[in-house]
């Protein structure tokens, strides 16, 4: 493997450690932006190590780790402050110089405000739609809101308020989810179309405000708005890996009636490694729905498709294929098909 953090097997125990250090904790953990990744999430997919332990390589994470220890790192999903605030506080209740810990009362996640240019990037393209993916460890109604940092940021003082653009530009509220809560594979996924006319190094900040108590989880994003599409740097030793690599889908009809078809969809590890976990997304056509699925979690939003892997053929060997199936009130094969896997 040429990343320290390939196998799940090593995630999942980790996920376990979380939840029993969790289980000390005033309330449980509820999760991060994984894409664009939040600094606690990066910093954990950078430090893990083939023992399981945590020991970041990014000079950034390393900083954090020296300031705040590694726990925040074992608890990448738990961001959030519930002093009794509204719902969603922003200016007023966290102090500026805080914001990327949240001045949680959580754990100590007051590394993570660190001033530091080496925090892991992910470079995307301005105004490009892309789809948002929020960890769900718990699971929770709400809004996500989406803060920019404006023109003329300057990153190499403390972040503050003023430096955020007040207006979030995009908010999702409930919006649609995969998986089930405590897992890294699951998550909450909304498409949205990056800010216009931005260049360079920006941060995008998330807040995320539960609407069934005051609870509200913070995260800071680092961007680079260089034509990127998504890849990250600033991870592992390896160099700089993307967030998700590429598998393959094809989508074929099987059979047809009057107002509906079956279809199967061949998903397809094309690359040397193994993957683990996949996702399928299409646009469907207007008025189409999903009515059934099988081998694979159909989510629909609008009219965005999406599949995830079961549990039974999430794994994909180098080269291998796997295939799930559902019927639809369409005949239309889709123009476009996507397949990532995490």
């Amino acid at each position: 493997m040429t990343r320290r953090h390939g196998t799940r097997a090593i995630l999942a125990a980790l996920a376990a450690l979380g939840a029993v250090l969790l289980s000390a904790a005033p309330a449980q953990a509820h999760g991060a932006m994984t894409v664009a990744g939040s600094r606690t999430f990066l910093c954990y997919e950078d430090g893990i190590t083939s023992t399981g332990q945590i020991i970041p390589q990014n000079p950034a994470c390393q900083a954090a780790v020296a300031k705040s220890g590694t726990t925040p790192l074992y608890n990448w999903f738990a961001v959030g402050n519930r002093s009794g605030a509204t719902s969603g506080g922003t200016v007023g209740f966290i102090p500026d110089g805080k914001l990327c810990s949240g001045n949680s009362n959580y754990y100590d996640f007051s590394g993570f405000d660190v001033v530091s240019d080496s925090w892991p990037k992910t470079h995307l393209t301005s105004g490009a739609t892309i789809q948002f993916r929020y960890n769900k460890w718990a699971a929770h109604p709400g809004t996500f809101r989406l803060y920019i940092t404006k023109d003329g940021w300057d990153p190499s003082k403390p972040l503050t308020w003023a430096d955020m653009n007040t207006t979030p530009f995009f908010s999702a509220t409930d919006p649609p989810s995969v998986g089930n809560p405590g897992s890294i594979n699951s998550y909450y996924y909304w498409n949205a179309p990056l800010p216009a006319n931005k260049t360079g190094y920006h941060m995008i900040y998330s807040v995320w405000a539960r609407s069934d108590s005051s609870e509200t989880f913070y995260g800071c994003s680092d961007v680079v708005f260089d034509g990127g599409n998504g890849q990250v740097t600033g991870i592992g030793s390896s160099g700089p890996p993307p967030t998700t690599t590429p598998c393959a889908a094809t989508y074929a009809i099987t059979s047809t009636w009057p107002g509906g078809s079956q279809a199967q969809v061949t998903v397809t590890n094309p690359t040397t490694s193994t993957q683990y976990g996949w996702t399928v997304s299409w646009v469907l056509a207007n008025g189409e729905t999903i009515n059934s699925a099988w081998n694979g979690t159909v989510a629909q939003a609008g009219s965005l498709a999406t599949v995830t892997s079961a549990d039974w053929n999430r794994v994909l060997p180098a080269g291998s294929s796997t295939t799930f199936g559902l019927t639809t009130n369409s005949t239309t094969v889709p123009t476009s098909i996507s397949c990532q896997s995490p």
